[in-house]
């Protein structure tokens, strides 16, 4: 963290009897204004600008509808939240054991959990959401279906539950952040039946705010309240109500920010982030995203062989300037990537090599490494090999001026890239899919997935018809990778991903450029507003409970201004 340096200059008080006279009036002081630190206290309502609409509220139909997610965030409980370094903390889970083995795990529930109408919440419970993650259905993402497929859950009593799986798998406990579901409301109902529920408008959860209502105009749904629930099992919120004003766009939010509708903008985009910056009354938090932008090669491209030379990798990322895709391109929203395991979790090894902008240094390493420039094309070579690719990206405007970047930059140290922008739709199944592909920029969103288990893109089982793309054929890196999902020990795990981290770096199969970043937006009335790097843009209310509009000193409390419902 970047801290201010103070000059202090000492004033030099020669006259003694002046010196005392000031230390008996501290000491005067001190007793009479003891000192207090202000405390938060609980009321007020937040309202906060969302920009999209209003589908479901219900956990397992919001995959695709980032505003519900926010919503049902507040609403329903899951068995475990994790943190901004990814690990796993007990929420509708009390606590969790794992066997020896790692095939079975046992779970106990909060003494005391309730759904908002008063009902305890059971293992039942939890067991009826997993039945229905698995029905089939067009809602779910399939592979989360498969998954569940596979793992056999019962409730041992009101309160126990147990998972087993087949084999082996420690990134399990990702897989424990489902919203779960109350079986007495929407238990007699088929999943194609409870997609047109009633209960979707009228949710019955366990989190710390229930449902109050929705806000409405001309029929047409404008927002939704929440209430603080009384009998939440976990800590109590400070701030009695939370509402949520739905909006087309960051425009029309940050308008209902200078009118006073709204004290919160859910997500600042490019479009108002300068307007935003210069409103005074607004702080602003920015947390990295679970995304990372990287370039891929297809390391098994016989007419390209040259590609799987980790010494013109390695200069290749060396000659990118990253710096200016993150200042130029993306207006700073981003950060500069190291590597494929998230910065700022538990899984990140520290010593990671960073490597910088050099060109000159590039150029030399791909003299060094024997390809040499060709005095009329600018164009390096090897053995009467061109140095001559496409590189395929994403067809959006942002995408495409990364790859001019990219395509600038090694035309500098005499690598001829010539671009093509293919939709993402295609990009995947007729390119990726296929392995039919040179180099290809594309982002990695690892959303809604803390274990950092790297296992699907670069293990080589994954080569043939997996998501190794780049099908790098690396044992040691495999061994590594295949061993951290099978460790339950945490320590052991952290050691086994730093190994496998020194191995990617020294090969660098793939050129990691950039993590986005997340920007959020609360008015600075409202105190303890906290935002980390995210794994969803949900966890922005990862300490909401801790948020508040009001704090008390002493006898005097000082009450900050919220806007009306």
């Amino acid at each position: 963290m970047h801290m201010k340096k103070v000059s202090w200059q000492l004033a030099i008080i020669f006259l003694a009897g002046l010196v005392v006279g000031i230390l008996l009036l501290s000491e005067q002081s001190v007793e009479s204004n003891p000192i207090t630190t202000p405390e938060p206290v609980r009321g007020g309502n937040y309202t906060e600008a969302l920009v999209g609409s209003l589908q479901r509220l219900n956990p397992l139909l919001d995959y695709y509808n980032q505003t519900d997610r926010d919503i049902n965030r507040l609403i329903f409980s899951q068995l475990v939240r994790f943190d901004e370094r990814g690990i796993p903390n007990p929420e509708l889970a009390a606590n969790w054991g794992v066997s020896e083995d790692g095939t079975v795990y046992n779970l106990v529930l909060q003494e005391g959990a309730k759904w908002h109408d008063g009902q305890p919440v059971t293992a039942q419970d939890v067991v009826f959401t997993v039945e229905m993650l698995r029905s089939d259905n067009d809602v779910v993402p399939a592979d989360l279906q498969e998954f569940w497929d596979t793992v056999e859950v019962e409730a041992l009593d009101e309160t126990h539950l147990q998972f087993r799986l087949p084999e082996p798998f420690s990134p399990f406990i990702d897989y424990l952040t489902f919203g779960v579901i109350p079986e007495h409301l929407l238990g007699d109902q088929t999943f194609d039946q409870m997609i047109d529920a009633g209960f979707n408008i009228e949710p019955v959860g366990s989190g710390p705010y229930r449902f109050g209502g929705v806000i409405a105009d001309d029929g047409v749904i404008q927002g939704v309240q929440l209430v603080a629930y009384e009998d939440y099992f976990g800590e109590k919120p400070f701030i009695q109500e939370i509402i949520f004003r739905f909006y087309p766009d960051g425009q029309s939010a940050l308008q209902a920010y200078r009118e006073g509708l709204v004290q919160g903008i859910q997500s600042i985009g490019e479009d108002i982030l300068p307007d935003v910056l210069a409103e005074e009354g607004l702080s602003v938090y920015t947390g990295r995203r679970p995304e990372l932008a990287l370039v891929m090669f297809n390391l098994k491209n016989p007419e390209y062989a040259f590609l799987q030379d980790s010494d013109l990798r390695q200069a290749l990322l060396q000659g990118l300037n990253r710096q200016y895709m993150v200042d130029r391109v993306l207006n700073g929203q981003a950060i500069i990537a190291n590597g494929v395991i998230f910065p700022e979790t538990w899984a990140y090894y520290e010593e990671t090599p960073q490597v910088a902008f050099d060109r000159e240094a590039a150029k030399e390493a791909l003299s060094q490494a024997g390809y040499k420039i060709d005095e009329e094309t600018g164009i390096r070579s090897k053995d009467g090999v061109v140095l001559r690719f496409t590189l395929l990206h994403p067809d959006t405007d942002t995408h495409r001026r990364i790859a001019e970047v990219i395509q600038d930059n090694w035309l500098e140290l005499g690598v001829d890239v010539a671009l093509q922008a293919v939709p993402y739709d295609e990009l995947i199944s007729d390119y990726l899919e296929t392995r039919s592909f040179q180099a290809v920029l594309v982002d990695l969103n690892l959303s809604r997935s803390p274990d950092p288990d790297p296992y699907p893109f670069w293990d080589q089982v994954q080569a043939t018809g997996g998501q190794n793309y780049s099908q790098w054929d690396n044992r040691i890196a495999s061994e590594y990778l295949e061993q951290a999902r099978t460790e339950t020990d945490m320590a052991e795990r952290t050691r086994i991903y730093r190994s496998f981290q020194v191995v990617f770096a020294r090969e660098m199969p793939a050129l990691p450029l950039y993590y986005p970043v997340y920007t959020y937006a609360v008015d600075r009335a409202v105190g303890g507003v906290q935002m980390g790097p995210l794994f969803d843009p949900s966890d922005r209310f990862a300490t909401v409970l801790e948020w508040h509009l009001a704090t008390r000193t002493g006898e005097a409390a000082q009450a900050k201004a919220s806007p009306a419902p």
